[in-house]
């Protein structure tokens, strides 16, 4: 028997007996059944109070070998970012670069041409290519890394015309300067032969990171390269038919 039914049964005993008028028994029977359902309340309030902190509070558990149980770890357990091999970084130090001379020619799209199609196309690519420059850059940052590569100097290399530092299909500074003062028709084909020589130089880089011991290992560095490689295969095709296009028609 419970506690609070002891307590009634003594309340109606002392009714039957007569040691408590009828009124006083029901106002003592009242404050033990509020006293009651106030202790219920708190007891259950508590309880919930346990399960939400439990569900609340994230398991951090590290996954066992193959046929070993998982180990549960304690809360305070930080995550440490994956290693990371000295080409990983200089390839997302060189696709910034590289990324920035593409998002520079489509700067010029709205003032050198008319031309719809390529105006649509520009803008995708600058924005694509804009948001994996922000992405590169929060990758090497929270790395500690430098967000360009060091250039060495070399003298031998200091001719006037000559390019230094640039990466695989990058515009040589002849080629842009010839981009700029180009308008119309000649502005779309030099655009479309460029960003095609342009994307060519990006494959070859993801080649490259692909090609080398113990790089593009990292999960997002793997996704990223990856991607920009289906990507701009995918545009190399859409300006290859573009530029098919015009050819046949300046020779209309």
């Amino acid at each position: 028997m419970t506690d609070f039914a002891r307590k009634c049964n003594h309340c109606c005993f002392l009714r039957k007996r007569g040691l408590a008028s009828r009124r006083g028994a029901a106002v003592l029977c009242g404050m033990l059944l509020a006293a009651s359902a106030l202790s219920a309340f708190f007891v259950s309030s508590a309880r919930a109070a346990q399960q939400t902190d439990s569900a609340t509070t994230p398991a951090v558990v590290q996954p066992g070998a193959p046929g070993k149980p998982s180990k549960a770890l304690p809360p305070s357990t930080k995550a440490a970012l994956p290693p990371r091999s000295q080409a990983d970084v200089e390839f997302m130090q060189g696709m910034i670069m590289h990324h920035s001379q593409a998002v520079e020619m489509t700067a010029l799209i709205p003032s050198h041409t008319e031309n719809k199609e390529l105006r649509n196309l520009g803008a995708r690519i600058s924005s694509s290519q804009s948001d994996e420059i922000r992405f590169m850059q929060r990758w090497l940052a929270a790395r500690g890394e430098p967000l360009s590569l060091a250039m060495p100097e070399m003298p031998d290399m200091k001719t006037p015309g000559q390019s230094m530092g640039l990466m695989p299909g990058m515009l040589t500074p002849q080629q842009m300067e010839a981009l700029r003062k180009a308008k119309g028709a000649e502005f779309d084909r030099l655009f479309l032969a460029g960003m095609i020589q342009h994307h060519n130089g990006a494959l070859i880089m993801v080649k490259d990171l692909f090609d080398t011991a113990g790089a593009g290992q990292d999960a997002e560095i793997f996704n990223f390269a990856t991607d920009a490689d289906n990507t701009q295969r995918a545009e190399i095709r859409i300006m290859q038919a573009m530029l098919e296009k015009k050819v046949s028609e300046e020779k209309r």
